[in-house]
């Protein structure tokens, strides 16, 4: 037994399934762990990577339109010819089914859409704008569930009271249909300087809908660490309320707003494409992938490529984002298992 290292030994029985190294690195804090872990996870940073390479893709989108397609993305050519191989092909033709992928970049790299339009130009486009959305919905649900979550949560009584059941009626109607009801009143009645269907409009809709699903599990969080010691020492310090709550509360909320982020993300995106597609969303000629399923659906089955298309992009741009979500996840975990020792 003596020639076993005591770390091995602990691990054992601890976990018989744990694997360690023979030494502890002494000062790994829990995000440089979670780095490591998240390292191993080679399926994770793949898709990850995946995302990245979708998201520098449609941020070059004006590059490509400008200086390689030589088109916009809202420039229809119905009557406009190509050559493709040695044959001088319609664009769209006499029965209006438009051109599929020519697999030049230069000329209509993914087909043309029933307008003559670029589905290669409008896919990047699309994919600018569906971003966008769900980047701010993403900031928005991710704010005011953190300041939602934290205030009912610390102060219970009658503020959890009202918060929570306001929560309560936001999580009790679908998110699609609540979706489809705030955007039909802005497009009506608008809200201050909120009027009509834009992109900001939508992030916002969206934003507000998924707040319950992020506020909750934060709120039940913040009940468990008010009553920590380090909480009632801030307390006996006579640290306000507000500071209390930013520097002792929130620093221990922030694996769990790290996990929520790309969850909300794709949950964004993809409802977008759901309001959109349901004619509540971005509306034609702007260009979004849903926009570019919703329009893609007349030419069927003629045009499949102008659904398939944008579905593939869609498809992979939340399956990329929910996988590295997942090991994202599992690396803030602090019971994963996993090798810990120098590197």
């Amino acid at each position: 037994m003596s020639g076993i290292p005591r770390a091995e030994l602990l691990a054992e029985s601890l976990d018989p399934d744990l694997e360690i190294e023979e030494e502890f690195t002494p000062g790994v804090g829990p995000y440089k762990l979670a780095w490591r872990r998240l390292r191993r996870s080679k399926v994770s940073l793949a898709f990850g990577g995946l995302f990245l390479l979708i998201v520098l893709l449609c941020v070059l989108a004006p590059l490509y339109s400008a200086d390689i397609a030589h088109i916009g993305p809202d420039f229809g050519n119905v009557t406009g010819t190509i050559k493709v191989g040695h044959k001088v092909v319609n664009i769209v033709s006499l029965i209006g089914i438009p051109i599929g992928p020519t697999w030049h970049l230069s000329s209509y790299f993914l087909g043309a859409d029933n307008e003559g339009r670029d589905v290669a130009v409008r896919l990047l486009y699309g994919g600018r704008n569906s971003l966008y959305i769900g980047v701010v919905a993403t900031l928005l649900t991710m704010v005011l569930a953190t300041i939602c979550g934290m205030l009912a949560g610390y102060f219970r009584g009658f503020t959890d009271g009202i918060i929570s059941r306001t929560l309560d009626v936001i999580w009790a109607y679908p998110a699609v249909l609540l979706g489809i009801t705030l955007s039909t009143v802005l497009e009506v009645h608008g809200l201050g300087p909120f009027h009509g269907t834009t992109l900001l409009s939508t992030a916002l809709v969206i934003g507000v809908v998924y707040v319950p699903y992020v506020a909750k599990p934060i709120r039940a969080q913040v009940l468990a660490l008010r009553d920590r010691e380090f909480v009632d020492a801030a307390r006996q310090q006579g640290l306000s309320h507000v500071r209390i709550m930013a520097t002792e509360i929130l620093p221990n909320l922030a694996s769990t707003i790290i996990v929520f982020i790309p969850l909300m993300l794709a949950n964004a995106i993809l409802t977008e494409a759901g309001l959109t597609f349901l004619g509540a969303g971005v509306q034609p000629p702007k260009p979004s992938w849903g926009t570019m399923i919703s329009e893609g659906i007349s030419s069927l089955p003629a045009a499949f490529h102008n659904v398939l298309i944008p579905g593939i992009m869609l498809v992979l741009a939340v399956l990329s984002i929910n996988v590295f979500g997942d090991g994202l996840r599992d690396a803030l975990d602090p019971r994963a298992k996993i090798r810990i020792g120098k590197e």
